[in-house]
């Protein structure tokens, strides 16, 4: 297993030494499969739980250059948040292929022009709307397909209790 997991423009890792399990390789593996799912970018498996990680950061030098050419990127966007939304969903598919049956936590690291902590919670609801949260308080099986959500800050997660054992790492 990669101890240090890159992000797809090479500017920052995910140090996984501590986890039971990760990957980043969901995409390559639905890419070669020829297979129309969307992909979160890490996958953390701890002791008791997996962490499904999407990671955006819009705030390289990168993507700070390349605004002069597209529209600024702005996670409250419906396609963009839809298309988050929809990772966590097509990434359950891989994980049930590993045979890993843990609670589940999704989150968005997001790294944004002009977002704060205030954006950041209301992400958050917004997600909470479209996840499997009530369906799964509806059926009440007591099987869960997702325990929290969480939208956090680089920052935000280095420091988290919780998250900051696999920090953010810039390269």
């Amino acid at each position: 297993m990669e101890t240090l997991l890159i992000d797809e423009n090479g500017e920052y890792g995910l140090d996984c030494t501590q986890a039971v399990w990760a990957s980043d390789k969901m995409h390559e593996d639905y890419h070669r499969a020829k297979v129309q799912l969307s992909d979160a970018d890490f996958l953390l498996e701890e002791a008791n739980n997996i962490l499904i990680v999407e990671y955006k950061n819009a705030d390289t030098k990168k993507a700070r250059e390349a605004r002069y050419k597209t529209p600024a990127f702005n996670p409250m966007d419906d396609k963009k948040f839809t298309s988050t939304v929809r990772k966590f969903y097509d990434s359950l598919h891989y994980i049930h292929l590993f045979g890993k049956n843990k609670p589940v936590k999704y989150v968005y690291v997001v790294e944004a022009p002009n977002s704060d902590a205030i954006m950041r919670k209301r992400l958050r609801a917004r997600m909470k709307t479209l996840l499997p949260f009530a369906l799964q308080e509806n059926i009440n099986t007591g099987i869960s397909l997702i325990d929290r959500v969480d939208v956090l800050s680089i920052n935000e997660w280095n420091m988290h209790d919780e998250y900051g054992k696999y920090p953010f790492v810039k390269l």
